[in-house]
């Protein structure tokens, strides 16, 4: 107690065993030897009486007397152990354990509390970021004892841990992280239907599907701007780009490019500035961060979205060939060798489609085919307002196999099928639109099919060796924009000035759309995209709204498995179809 420790006392044993064996011998005159010859007489006893019962008595005529009702042989007494040694044995009592206890003083405490503050947190924040930045510093000069570098050094940390601190990338990061959270918990609901949500009711009636409004994604700078293009990033499924700029000829201005993701509906990830209006997006399918942009100038831009500074990495002007109006669509070419300088391809209404590489300080420009005027009928002369003049371009799109074919529409309602072999006529030219053709697209898995979408209300499906249209598809709307899914080869959807969205399966009703829902209600949806892993749809409108669409079971469905299966259903409705023109 005086030295304030704990001290060990080993047990000590009190009794001590000289000898100790077990014996089975009882000294006859104890008690314990009287009560064992007791219990065999009872033994003797029970066992007689239970011979007796087994062996009953016979008369004297030899019958046997009978016993009593209800008294049994009890043949439990013969399987008795007759050595049983249990009561016989030497048993010795076991001493009690002793239990030994000390009490001492328990040892002094107290009670301890701050409080801490938002500078105290900032504060050991800054001096811990600054003295890892020592250390790397140190590491880097270590051999090199020169007392000017380390003032330097010094002088540096101090600098970077005022301003650098704040806005440096492991603090941007973070801040995005948390964004991201913050969002996330702010569109929770919206979040579970996007993963979780089926529509149960598509059990109940075939042909039939809905869409389920999710995100909507607007920004101040773009309120009253057209979406005039969006594009899926083919690697990170969760980030799409948005152009916008204006379809009206009056009514132009600036362009805006928002790089957006389903993580952070509130704010765009990346966000670039245009002199005149975007048209046209496309990301390449290799390296995703190059973005290629074409403008209502007539410019084509190469942005990386990588780079912090609003500023293209390639741009083309007058010198370098740009187009005299706006460029309509922009499409990565993909290149087997990897060597070779990356292009893409433009269309432009001033009538021609353009290839542009990306040399090591410019775009340079070689013109793939010049869209020339058609006569309506092929018997009649050109006259002279035909002779020399371009019809203009409105959309293209390249064959997914034969990546030399590829299909222009134009403003007259003509699509014409090109090749970059030939530069100097059309292989087939197809007349069925009555208006300028907005969209042209090849079908993802059947290599003959591709679809086009014009203002005369009208969506056609066509088989590149057949002049006529195969099937037609009247909107009773403006077309905006058309689109194959990524995973059918029977299902496409269309978007109309009306708001509403069509969806369709060939494969289910060749005649009526399975989905016809009204998105907006005061503004004209102008372009639609699938996204190749989930299964939802962007729409944009005429007022810089983005909505997203998650498309329900009936809409999705994958019959065929293979692309070869995929073909074949659609061949059969071709087939059919063209049957019952004949």
């Amino acid at each position: 107690f005086k030295e304030r420790t704990y001290k060990f006392e080993p047990m000590v044993d009190q009794m001590e065993m000289h000898y100790q064996a077990e014996g089975y011998v009882l000294y006859r005159l104890s008690d314990e030897a009287k009560r064992q010859v007791e219990l065999e007489k009872l033994e003797a006893e029970a066992q007689a009486e239970f011979e007796r019962m087994l062996n009953p008595p016979k008369d004297a005529d030899g019958k046997f007397i009978e016993l009593p009702e209800g008294e049994a042989p009890d043949d439990s007494k013969a399987l008795r152990n007759q050595f049983n040694y249990s009561e016989r044995a030497a048993q010795t009592q076991n001493n009690p354990y002793r239990d030994r206890h000390t009490s001492t003083e328990p040892p002094p405490t107290a009670a301890f509390n701050a409080a801490c503050t938002q500078w105290d947190i900032y504060d050991a924040y800054m001096e811990d970021q600054h003295r890892q930045h020592v250390q790397k510093e140190m590491q880097r000069a270590k051999g090199k004892p020169d007392k000017n570098k380390k003032d330097e050094v010094k002088e540096e940390t101090r600098r970077e841990g005022k301003e650098g601190v704040m806005h440096g990338p492991s603090m941007c990061k973070a801040v995005k992280v948390m964004e991201r959270m913050v969002n996330q918990n702010s569109f929770s609901d919206i979040a579970d239907d996007f993963k979780y949500w089926e529509d149960a009711s598509d059990q109940f009636r075939e042909g039939e599907g809905t869409l389920l409004p999710l995100w909507k994604f607007y920004n101040e700078r773009a309120k009253r701007k057209h979406v005039t293009s969006i594009c899926w990033n083919p690697e990170y499924y969760d980030l799409f780009a948005v152009g916008y700029g204006s379809f009206d000829f009056m009514k132009q201005s600036s362009g805006l490019i928002c790089c957006y993701s389903l993580k952070n509906p509130s704010h765009p990830e990346y966000t670039f500035t245009t002199e005149s209006g975007v048209m046209a997006l496309d990301f390449h399918p290799q390296h995703s961060s190059l973005l290629a942009v074409g403008l209502y100038d007539g410019t084509v831009m190469v942005f990386d979205v990588r780079n912090k500074v609003n500023r293209p990495i390639f741009s083309s002007s007058v010198k370098t060939g740009k187009h005299t109006d706006p460029v309509w669509q922009v499409c990565w070419q993909l290149e087997e060798d990897v060597t070779k300088e990356l292009n893409f391809f433009s269309v432009s209404s001033d009538g021609r489609v353009t290839l542009w590489n990306m040399s090591k300080s410019e775009l340079t420009y070689q013109d793939v085919m010049q869209l020339k005027l058609v006569g309506n009928s092929k018997d009649a002369p050109d006259d002279d307002t035909t002779l020399g003049s371009l019809a203009g371009g409105c959309s293209f799109d390249f064959n997914k196999i034969s990546d030399h074919l590829f299909v222009v529409g134009t403003e007259e309602g003509n699509i014409h099928k090109c090749s970059k072999a030939y530069n100097s006529q059309y292989l087939e030219t197809y007349k069925g639109h009555h208006m300028s053709v907005y969209t042209v697209q090849w079908n993802y898995q059947h290599p003959k099919v591709f679809l086009s979408a014009s203002a005369d209300w009208t969506v056609k499906l066509w088989e590149h060796t057949n002049p006529k249209p195969v099937m037609s598809f009247d909107l009773n709307n403006a077309v905006g924009d058309v689109v194959w899914a990524p995973y059918s080869s029977t299902v496409f959807a269309a978007v109309t000035s009306d708001g509403k969205v069509h969806v369709f399966d060939l494969n289910e009703n060749k005649h009526e759309p399975m989905c016809e829902q009204k998105i907006v209600k005061k503004a004209k949806l102008t372009k639609i995209a699938f996204n190749k892993r989930h299964p939802i749809i962007l729409v944009g409108d005429d007022h810089g709204c983005i909505t997203s669409l998650k498309l329900s079971p009936n809409l999705r469905k994958q019959a065929a498995t293979t692309p070869e299966q995929e073909q074949e259903k659609l061949n059969k409705l071709m087939e059919v179809a063209l049957k019952g023109e004949v």
